[in-house]
């Protein structure tokens, strides 16, 4: 029986304050007899289509002792299924010009793919020959080779971050044994090692059939043909074993568990408090998650005031609740200020809670928390995929598509008493669990009586050979009603279709370019400022990226406090960050609050507080950052890789923040002095996406146009290094890591030289997707690591062409020597069939290329920047029609030398330096976090 349901959008201005709700996202839902519900959304707006198919299986689903066995099968999905050969998910979807993936998280699994339209039939047979023709091909070898992925996901998320731990701690803790969310989602290593294919088996039996799934189908789709292809695809797959829904499991704590643990990545000290809550929509949820934005979020925040602006322990505090489908938690994290003892952040937070509560919630409190929800409701419905994934989870998860409606007029409903007796109920005085993760030797920044917590960190073994032969047995295919062997007919591809793209160019000098779009009432802008990293100073590096902090810190007429009110009252966003090469200012907001956000920036612009106080804090956030990211293996990789590349004489080589001694030297003078002589319209362009019109635009700009004068800016150039002419290795040693970052390669070509797009293409099948060789090779054959890529940077300066990945530890040399290799054979040049496959892929992905606010943004952004015409993607798409085999062969050999490359390693030198001695580099040296070269005899002291 078909059950249609439909909400319609309606008129009306305002999400928040109008009186009734109104959507923009109708649908039709109904059932086939096998159980699979079936949503579906027409959105004709772009030539494109998402599926997402929802099961009703997360690591919730699981039981002590076989644990991430959800997040495993979701790899294990994209290997092969009895009609997909293995590895050609993701190529049919990338040769039809499209994207996918999948996500696994405690409560659900989902998996995707956004296609031009004429490829939907090819995502009904991909997607319905992995729920009910995949089991038969699930073999040991795949299914080895998916569990060193796993592990290797694991290494780079968990095991190899600053905190990774945490997390795991925490559920160990508050949950009790047996609890399902007692363990994290990618399971415990023990688990994941000791998993077999049998037990994949039984899982996929248990909870992927289709009477445990929702599929929404949303674009540019005709409902009858739709119906009828999920019919053929769907229809015939058989129930499976019936899953019972899952009951609220909300947890108490008899006392309170004070743990902590001495992170080897860590280099600042964090403390974490975790409250027991309850579950997902719940009023006393709505309430929640209003308290955690009203205790940290912001300069008015209690949090904020006591531990960062008056006592000056932390440069950011974070709290928010966290309520999940059988329960849930209200968290409080603070990362201190390195050296901070994490018995002051204790007695903080005591102090902002006390605070609170004598403060109580305000009416304006609860206004300015609620004010950006209608923004974002519809950023989260300005994408096809977007509607997908919100249908798909409102059905899973309450039975209602269309649960929108209810759920925000649920937030609606919270009132400054709910708040405070959430406050009351769930926080005030009760137990909770603490942490307590310090750097490694720091036991002393503990909060006091502490235990040691249990982490079970992971021993390295010998590497599990993924290329032994299995015995290769005929797949046993399950019976269809048609022949599933062979692909659908793909039909012709949608046209390019390029959106209009108006221009004008002010008084003063800036040019304003702008792109209708009427999906959404919704308006996203950027000011770009030509000049950011590049205009530094090396001995005073980092005034740049401290400019666009100090800016956004209060007016002339608007406290630092006030000033954010006001952003957030609007309902808007306003954020102001430092590139290479220009400082941006980018906004989004409702089109009816266009003209206020406008004169905010103006305001900010042109008025600025200079607040030295401001400034100080943030130099001590900035300071932290930068210590950090010693934390953090691919920051040091990335730090070191372009001051060998770029040499000391060029800006590049130089963070975009700075160094810790160089923005302690800076002073508001130095910022004065940046801002005189570098902010001008001449050098700026404004863009703006949305349902805007040009008139409209332009006069909500003439304020900035009347008062920012233009003035001389001169951008200066850096000496390019020569190009190298050996090989060389440089390690930095991470003791004890489990993984190793690999970067590899040199300086190229700009972004405005006329082979650099070309490259691009030529670049595509050694590592510019996922279907690239060196990923093929290191993650899909070998299970070494999680991904692997290749690419070209450049912009009006030469950028690098780049190889890298994360790699196990004691597979550091062989993935660089199979790096090594895959750039030079690539040289011989391609195959007809991966040509053609690059083709596709490139020039039928347009199709997507013109969906949100934010990639038509970015397409002005780029137009604007290297004054390219406003159809320079038909010409792109030109180049690679017209690309031959000879061509990409000219390409690889003039732009690919792995003889001449860098290759930095970030690592465990004493178990993985010394071979590199023996691999025909040029040089092998050992370097610290910043490049300079150290001694080797140093590794074992």
């Amino acid at each position: 029986m078909l059950s249609l349901v439909v909400i319609s959008c309606k008129n009306t201005q305002s999400v928040i304050s109008s009186e009734k709700t109104p959507l923009s996202v109708d649908f039709e839902k109904y059932q086939l007899d096998n159980g699979l519900q079936v949503i579906l959304h027409q959105d004709k707006s772009d030539p494109i289509i998402a599926l997402a198919i929802q099961y009703g299986v997360g690591s919730n689903r699981e039981v002590t002792g076989r644990t991430g066995f959800a997040h495993l099968f979701e790899h294990m999905l994209f290997q092969e299924s009895e009609n997909v050969p293995q590895d050609q998910f993701f190529k049919i979807i990338q040769d039809a010009g499209g994207t996918l993936n999948g996500g696994t998280w405690k409560d659900g699994t989902v998996y995707y793919e956004v296609v031009p339209k004429n490829a939907m039939e090819t995502v009904m047979w991909l997607e319905s020959d992995r729920m009910g023709f995949l089991i038969n091909t699930v073999t040991q070898a795949a299914f080895a080779n998916q569990q060193e992925v796993v592990q290797n996901e694991k290494r780079q998320r968990v095991d190899n971050n600053p905190y990774g731990h945490t997390g795991y701690v925490i559920d160990k803790n508050i949950y009790p044994e047996g609890h399902p969310y007692n363990w994290q989602v990618i399971g415990e290593l023990e688990d994941l090692q000791n998993a077999t294919v049998e037990d994949v088996k039984e899982f996929y039996d248990r909870f992927y059939g289709p009477n445990n799934a929702t599929l929404v189908l949303a674009g540019d789709f005709e409902t009858a043909d739709a119906k009828k292809m999920i019919e053929k695809y769907f229809g015939e797959i058989k129930r499976r074993q019936e899953v019972k829904p899952l009951t609220p499991q909300r947890v108490t704590l008899s006392e309170t568990k004070r743990l902590y643990h001495e992170d080897n990545f860590a280099t600042a000290p964090q403390l974490t408090m975790v409250w027991p809550t309850l579950e997902q929509y719940t009023d006393d949820a709505y309430a929640l998650d209003v308290l955690g934005e009203i205790l940290s979020k912001g300069k008015k925040a209690p949090l904020y005031k006591v531990l960062v602006k008056e006592k000056d322990l932390t440069s950011n505090t974070r709290a928010y609740n966290s309520s999940k489908e059988l329960a849930g938690d209200f968290r409080i994290s603070i990362t201190a200020n390195n050296g901070v003892d994490l018995d002051a952040i204790e007695a903080g937070i005591t102090e902002a809670f006390a605070r609170f509560e004598k403060d109580g919630v305000s009416d304006r409190d609860i206004e300015r928390v609620k004010a950006g929800l209608e923004t974002q409701f519809y950023n989260g419905i300005s994408s096809v995929l977007g509607k997908s994934f919100q249908l798909a989870s409102y059905n899973v998860f309450t039975g209602d598509p269309g649960y929108i409606t209810k759920d925000i007029e649920n937030i609606k409903k919270v009132s400054k008493e709910d708040v405070m007796r959430v406050y009351n109920k769930y926080i005030k005085g009760k137990s909770y669990v603490m942490t307590s993760f310090v750097p490694k030797g720091q036991i002393e920044l503990i909060a006091e009586n502490s235990e040691k917590a249990k982490v079970v960190e992971e021993e390295i073994t010998e590497n599990v050979d993924l290329d032994e032969a299995e015995e290769v047995t005929e797949i046993v295919k399950t019976p269809s009603n048609f022949d599933r062997s062979t692909p659908p007919v793909v039909g012709d591809s949608p046209e390019l279709s390029i959106p209009e793209i108006w221009t004008k160019t002010l008084d003063n000098g800036m040019k304003v370019s702008g792109i209708h779009q009427d999906k959404i009432p919704v308006a996203t802008f950027s000011l770009v400022i030509e000049g950011g990293h590049l205009l530094d100073n090396m001995q005073k590096n980092g005034v740049a990226n401290l400019m666009s902090d100090i800016l956004m810190e209060g007016t002339a007429n608007k406290t630092p406090e006030e000033l954010e009110e006001e952003i957030e009252l609007l309902g808007a966003s306003i954020n102001m960050y430092t590139t290479r090469e220009s400082i941006v200012i980018r906004g989004n907001t409702l089109t009816r609050n266009l003209q206020k956000t406008l004169d905010l920036v103006t305001e900010i612009l042109l008025e600025p507080r200079w607040d030295e106080e401001e400034l100080t804090r943030l130099k001590t956030k900035t300071i932290n950052q930068i210590e950090r990211s010693d934390a953090n293996p691919n920051a040091v990789a990335n730090r070191v890789y372009n001051r060998i590349l770029y040499g000391d004489d060029h800006i590049f080589s130089y963070p975009t923040s700075g160094t810790a001694e160089s923005v302690k030297s800076i002073t508001m003078q130095d910022l004065k002095n940046f801002y005189n002589s570098n902010f001008s319209p001449s050098v700026s362009t404004f863009q703006i996406v949305g349902k805007i019109d040009k008139d409209e635009v332009i006069k909500d700009l003439r304020t900035l146009e009347e008062r920012w004068k233009a003035k001389n800016v001169t951008i200066p150039e850096f000496p390019i290094p020569s190009s190298r002419d050996k090989s060389s290795l440089y390690f930095v040693d991470i003791p004890n890591a489990k993984q190793s970052v690999i970067n590899i390669g040199y300086i190229s070509i700009p972004r405005t030289d006329k082979d650099f797009y070309p490259v691009e293409v030529m670049n595509y099948k050694l590592g510019g997707s996922f279907s690239g060789n060196v990923n093929l090779i290191l993650r899909e054959e070998k299970g070494y690591t999680y991904g692997a890529r290749t690419s070209f940077s450049g912009s009006k300066l030469p950028g690098t062409f780049t190889a890298s990945s994360s790699v196990r530890t004691n597979t550091t040399g062989e993935s660089v020597k199979i790096f090594r290799d895959e750039i030079t054979n690539y040289k011989n040049g391609i195959s007809a069939e991966d040509l053609e496959f690059t083709k596709n892929a490139l020039i039928k992905s347009n199709a997507r290329r013109f969906e949100t606010q934010a990639s038509l943004l970015g397409m002005l952004q780029q137009i604007n920047q290297y004054d390219l015409p406003d159809n320079y993607i038909e010409n792109e798409e030109k180049i690679v029609r017209n690309m031959n085999l000879q061509e990409h062969k000219v390409l690889a050999n003039k732009y690919l030398d792995a003889s001449k490359m860098a290759y930095v390693i970030v690592g465990d030198a004493e178990t993985q330096y010394e071979q590199f001695k023996d691999m025909g580099f040029d040089e092998v040296k050992l370097v610290d976090k910043n490049g300079d070269e150290v001694n080797p005899e140093n590794l074992k002291k």
